[in-house]
């Protein structure tokens, strides 16, 4: 039997690739990763989480290790208060996910580990089980290009004063720009 995916406008924030894999199976939504610590030193990447708080709310599901709560307190840290925040927390399961040789260091299952059906439940129990996706324009990379936006002299320049514009940072690679701009739904 296959399950209706969860819809929900809020964006998912999680640690790593494999939880995002494994809550794409469960979730419609869109999915960022902290990659781990790493996120704390891309101020790209701190800014955009900002900025998507204040639009339309993030979910933090991190695992619920000691790893997983030092990045979900780094991440309410930075996080104006007037956003919206949902902390989903994942139960504390004992084991190793299939692909890992031994335990994680608390001996506990991350979010990749979890049974579908568990995950499922936490969104429900949050009240984040019938949100409508919003439909807004993805642009290309190709559309960047056709826009001036990348691959000219000036294209950093353009894409700053965008920046400026929607009260984005400025200095965005043209990859971090482009996700910026659809997951914000920024008109070009």
């Amino acid at each position: 039997m296959i399950m209706e995916k969860i819809k929900t406008s809020k964006v998912i924030i999680v640690e790593g690739k494999y939880d995002k894999i494994k809550l794409s199976n469960v979730v419609d939504a869109t999915i960022l990763t902290t990659d781990g610590f790493s996120l704390f030193n891309n101020r790209e990447k701190c800014a955009l989480i900002r900025r998507l708080a204040k639009k339309c709310g993030i979910v933090i599901l991190t695992d619920s290790d000691s790893a997983g709560f030092v990045i979900r307190n780094k991440l309410k840290g930075f996080i104006d208060s007037d956003s919206e925040i949902i902390n989903l927390y994942a139960p504390q399961i004992v084991g190793k996910e299939a692909r890992k040789n031994k335990a994680s260091k608390d001996g506990i299952l991350g979010i990749e580990g979890i049974e579908n059906e568990t995950i499922r439940c936490l969104f429900k129990k949050a009240g984040i089980a019938s949100g409508e996706r919003k439909n807004v324009k993805n642009y290309t990379k190709t559309d960047l290009y056709a826009l001036g936006l990348s691959g000219g002299n000036d294209s950093s320049t353009k894409r700053d004063r965008i920046c400026l514009e929607n009260e984005l940072p400025t200095g965005m690679s043209a990859n971090a720009f482009l996700s910026a701009v659809n997951l914000l739904g920024i008109e070009l």
